[in-house]
């Protein structure tokens, strides 16, 4: 119990740290917390539903006690709803010809857990909390899991969108994309190079579809092997991912710690060993290769990470009276 304790304290106390050093990170990697609020508040829903934290977390934390999978598929959840007309839970809608049946989406999950935070919130507090909210709270609320504390914070009073359209995905980064594509993918919604290097890193956690790193593996039915790709990892990625692969076959992004929110992707990018082409491309850009050696350090990339994911989240937000709040977050209210 007492190593317990103290682990506990040094995670603390590294975070707070990481949050002092946060300003002094490469480049403008301050930018996030600079960035005017469009209309967002932290405790937004202190008076009308004081217990939102404690019910998201605890819902939340009890699904990825049995899932370790999750906070990966959480944290992918929350960045294919805000690529994609702004954070406004449009992802989670089901519709014909909606976001979800688009190619980029086909293996996002973690819509359950959502579905079990909106129950337990419209039993709490009916018709108040956005899922678009619940999307955010539970993206950090899932990668916070193993550290028994939030690693940053999420503002809240986002409204909930009413379209979503297969048709709108073109604006998710591509995993084939070169640097000037990833760059123009995130400039297209108000972030920069900080960001992109910096939100890259949830690539620390999940798992990638075997067809979006067989074109790096293989040509037609030979091996051809992408140069930017160390031979050794290769081999592991085959091992996983062969010719043809299985359409549910997948690969962990980071084969080192696949299950642990830690700075190892960047020590793997270095090495190579990034398994997405759009991971490789960070490092064939000098200044981005740079924040990729700096965000090696833990404590700067945890500072850094959280700054952009709080950037990420105002992106083309509905708040005031733009919107809906959905009592059930896979339809638009009708009435």
């Amino acid at each position: 119990m007492g190593r317990q304790l103290v682990w506990r304290w040094r995670v603390a106390a590294a975070w707070w740290f990481a949050v002092a050093v946060g300003c002094s990170l490469v480049g403008s990697g301050s930018a996030g917390l600079l960035e005017s609020n469009p209309g967002l508040a932290y405790n937004f829903y202190q008076k009308s539903c004081p217990n939102v934290d404690s019910i998201v977390r605890g819902v939340t934390w009890a699904q990825v006690a049995a899932n370790p999978a999750l906070p990966g598929r959480l944290l992918r959840l929350h960045f294919h709803d805000c690529f994609v007309q702004g954070c406004d839970a449009s992802i989670l809608l089901d519709n014909a010809q909606s976001e979800k049946t688009a190619g980029p989406n086909l293996s996002v999950g973690g819509y359950e857990v959502i579905d079990a935070i909106n129950t337990q919130l419209e039993k709490a507090c009916p018709g108040v909390v956005s899922c678009a909210d619940i999307v955010a709270l539970a993206a950090r609320d899932a990668v916070s899991y193993q550290f028994k504390a939030s690693l940053w914070q999420v503002e809240t009073g986002r409204r909930d969108g009413s379209v979503s359209l297969a048709s709108n995905t073109g604006a998710l980064p591509s995993p084939f994309a070169g640097f000037n594509g990833l760059l123009q993918s995130f400039s297209n919604r108000g972030l920069n190079l900080t960001d992109l290097v910096a939100l890259s890193g949830a690539h620390t956690i999940g798992k990638a579809s075997c067809s979006s790193v067989t074109p790096r593996l293989y040509q037609g039915n030979a091996t051809s092997l992408d140069p930017l790709l160390d031979s050794a990892y290769a081999k592991t990625l085959m091992s996983s991912c062969p010719n043809p692969s299985p359409s549910s076959a997948t690969v962990d992004l980071d084969g080192a710690t696949p299950l642990k929110f830690d700075s190892s992707y960047y020590t793997n990018l270095q090495k190579k060993q990034g398994a997405l082409a759009s991971d490789a491309a960070l490092t064939q850009n000098a200044a981005a290769a740079q924040m990729v050696a700096d965000l090696t350090n833990p404590i700067k990339f945890y500072a850094a990470f959280s700054m952009s994911m709080k950037k990420m989240g105002r992106i083309d937000v509905l708040t005031g009276n733009k919107g809906q709040i959905r009592k059930q977050c896979r339809a638009v209210n009708t009435s």
